[in-house]
Parts: C-alpha cells; sequence; structure tokens
C-alpha cells in the first residue's frame, strides 16, 4: 500500500470515530450493549447474570482447591474469590466467554458424575486423594484418553482461569514475590548463576 493510500484511510477512519465515540464498538457490542466503565466498581452479577448454581459454585470451589490448595505460604484459591472470578468471567457475554462458559458448565457437570459414578458421592464432598484421582487422568491434555479428550480440554482451560483469578490477587502476588512498581535503590542485574544458566556469562 502507497503512503497516500495509507493517508487517505487514516484521515477517513479519524472523520468516522467521532460519530457518537461508539460507532466501532456498536459492532462488536450487537446483543449486550456498551462495555462497562472500568472506573468504577461493581459487585458480582450487576453487570450481567451469573451462571454457576449453588451446586456447581461447591464443585468449581472444591476443584479451584485441588489446582491451588492453601500452604504454608500462601491461602487457596477459593478462599481469595477465585471461584467469584471465574464465575465473573464465563458469564461475561462476549464471545471468548461464551464459549469458555459452555466449556466450564459441561465440565463441572462431568467432574460430579465421574465422582458420583466412581465413589457414589459429589466431587465437592470426596477426600483430596479421590479428587486427585479423578484430575489426574485428566490434568495432561495431551496424554488423555481420547474418550476423555473434552475433560481434558476442560481441565486445562480452568486451571488457567484458576491461576490468572489467584495471581492477579495480591496474595497470589506475593506468592509469587512479585515486586513491580517497587523502587530500587540499586539494581545490580541478573545474578551470575542466571546469566550462565541461560548461557550469557
Amino acid at each position: 500500500m502507497d503512503r497516500r493510500t495509507t493517508l487517505k484511510w487514516v484521515l477517513a477512519a479519524a472523520a468516522v470515530a467521532p460519530l457518537k465515540g461508539h460507532l466501532l464498538l456498536a459492532a462488536e457490542a450487537t446483543g449486550y450493549g456498551t462495555d462497562p466503565d472500568l472506573l468504577k466498581t461493581y459487585k458480582a452479577g450487576q453487570l450481567w447474570p451469573l451462571t454457576l448454581t449453588a451446586a456447581q459454585r461447591r464443585t468449581a470451589t472444591a476443584l479451584c482447591d485441588v489446582i491451588i490448595p492453601a500452604d504454608e505460604k500462601s491461602p487457596s484459591a477459593s478462599a481469595v474469590g477465585v471461584v467469584d472470578f471465574i464465575d465473573e468471567w464465563i458469564s461475561a457475554p462476549y464471545a471468548r466467554q461464551r464459549e469458555m462458559r459452555t466449556l466450564v458448565v459441561e465440565g463441572l457437570t462431568w467432574i460430579d458424575a465421574t465422582a458420583r459414578e466412581r465413589f457414589k458421592q459429589d466431587f465437592a464432598q470426596l477426600d483430596e486423594s479421590k479428587q486427585r484421582a479423578i484430575c489426574d487422568e485428566i490434568c495432561f491434555e495431551p496424554k488423555a484418553p481420547a474418550a476423555l479428550a473434552r475433560a481434558a480440554k476442560f481441565f486445562a482451560s480452568y486451571r488457567d482461569l484458576t491461576m490468572g483469578g489467584f495471581y492477579s490477587t495480591p496474595q497470589g502476588r506475593e506468592d509469587l514475590q512479585y515486586m513491580g512498581n517497587t523502587p530500587l535503590e540499586r539494581f545490580d542485574g541478573p545474578p551470575l548463576e542466571v546469566l550462565k544458566k541461560v548461557g550469557v556469562a
């Protein structure tokens, strides 16, 4: 594309942008309205109806805590509100979240059905060893049996949501020893052993 054509496109976009300020967003947002005001604080369920039932939340809570249990350094995933985060995320009316919603609801249903079939109890009622026995079959998607491919895809996605929710909390950042936005009096660069490990020293 030549420079003249590029300038024409830029000027055309600049002319269209002021039209109510939302022309491009409106095309993307058809069906659910405008995006939330990110400068406001909203309560769970205030922006859109939440998805998970009470029973599904119990299963979601148990599964979060299998993925990130409490230890001597930090609380469990559920203790810092990760289930609320997941419910809010999958309930959002965007295309990606709608796909994730179906996968998560199906996966929680599968987890509970499997627990009842094998152990005669819901997943949340099982002890840790039985919960892990179910999860171990689907926790590594590339090696999951073909019959469990969908369940393994669910687990991989749910684990990502759990980790994302947990490590974006103050407790999660502390667990990572994240020091972003903290001024340092001095910085001497990476330690020598790190530089050697990556082959630059």
